[in-house]
């Protein structure tokens, strides 16, 4: 797709004088197209936990990107990724997950070990040219960082831990490393990808949308920070003196605050006092998305109801924004939108997204 044939989308770098993306960025199909390759096929994606190749044998399939990838702990116990597709005639290495000692292509039977070198190709005697060394399963980039393994299709990108940033050092005393997984959702969005991520990094909604969060946070104090390629929005924990504007989750203590970390493109951690979410965004089309979100607790935290309640509070939040981006998507196709302005003191943050996104589409 060639750069000209796209919507315009410079963003002014001053925040006072910058229009946001163009609707048709949301819409256009050759966009959507076009940020598979440019954005998502370049950053490091999170492709899943820790825990599902945590052994030499564990085993799990993904897709990123639009391409299906397989991520396995090999004999030496090291964490390595393929393209999910045969080398003979596009089959399936791999299905599901589990524990392997190798992977059969489930089409014609090819074989692999779990480095990814072809073992075995049936019925193939005869052939000309043909060496197993040239067969094997295409390698891509895996790393972990914390609970999750990424991946990257772009050979050539920066490691992880030098992409992160200042991040790690940033969510270290919330002790990732240490949590364990409770639960998983997913929650699919008839909007954009980009709008559910624009609705993220902002809090300005916060008192029309989301009641019950506002009655946890000080929206007066909300604050945010940018940085290289992520941001933080943090806001301290409402004091006992605005217990009577409901019922609340949390009995603030002196430093409590939620802390939302945004990774760019696509992923969040979202921090509270008593447990960490992650959110992963994926487009799944130019109008739908899928909202991973799996929450994590410290492994002396208390079951039960209190997880229940953490899970049920932001499984409340995520439907009231889920509610908003499809409204929001609906008119962008409006004839009467074409791009807004920021808010100079609010969307410090979504300002600094669309900056970043697009300097990653030229």
């Amino acid at each position: 797709m060639r750069r000209e044939s796209l919507p315009d989308f410079a963003v002014d770098a001053d925040i006072a004088r910058a229009w946001t993306l163009p609707a048709a960025l949301y819409t256009d199909a050759a966009v959507y197209e076009a940020e598979r390759e440019r954005m998502f096929a370049r950053t490091w994606q999170v492709a899943g936990r820790h825990e599902q190749a945590a052994k030499p044998g564990d085993y799990f399939t993904t897709e990123i990107a639009g391409e299906p990838l397989l991520i396995c702990r090999d004999g030496e116990d090291k964490l390595r990724a393929f393209y999910n597709v045969c080398r003979h005639r596009a089959g399936p290495p791999a299905e599901g997950c589990g524990s392997r000692k190798v992977f059969r292509c489930a089409y014609h039977g090819w074989t692999y070990g779990l480095d990814g070198r072809l073992l075995n190709a049936p019925e193939c005697e005869g052939v000309e040219n043909f060496s197993f060394a040239d067969f094997g399963l295409r390698p891509i980039r895996a790393e972990q960082w914390a609970n999750w393994i990424f991946v990257n299709l772009d050979p050539a990108a920066e490691p992880l831990l030098a992409s992160l940033g200042e991040l790690a050092s940033q969510t270290e005393r919330f002790g990732l490393e240490k949590m364990r997984f409770c639960e998983r959702r997913e929650y699919v969005m008839q909007c954009n990808w980009k709008a559910y991520v624009d609705n993220y990094l902002e809090g300005y909604h916060l008192p029309s949308v989301h009641p019950g969060l506002n009655r946890e946070l000080d929206y007066g104090s909300y604050q945010s920070k940018q940085f290289a390629r992520h941001s933080v929005q943090y806001s301290p924990i409402r004091g006992p003196e605005n217990e009577a504007r409901g019922s609340r989750r949390y009995q603030a203590a002196e430093g409590m605050t939620a802390e939302y970390f945004w990774i760019f493109p696509n992923w969040m951690l979202n921090c509270y006092p008593d447990n960490v979410s992650l959110n992963v965004i994926l487009p799944l089309g130019v109008e739908k998305t899928l909202a991973i979100f799996e929450w994590y607790f410290p492994a002396d935290a208390k079951t039960g109801a209190a997880r229940a309640d953490a899970v049920r509070f932001s499984d409340e939040i995520q439907m009231e924004d889920g509610r908003i981006c499809e409204v929001v998507q609906r008119n962008l196709r409006s004839r009467s939108y074409h791009r807004g302005r920021y808010s100079v003191k609010q969307e410090k943050c979504v300002h600094h997204f669309h900056r970043l996104y697009a300097q990653a589409m030229v």
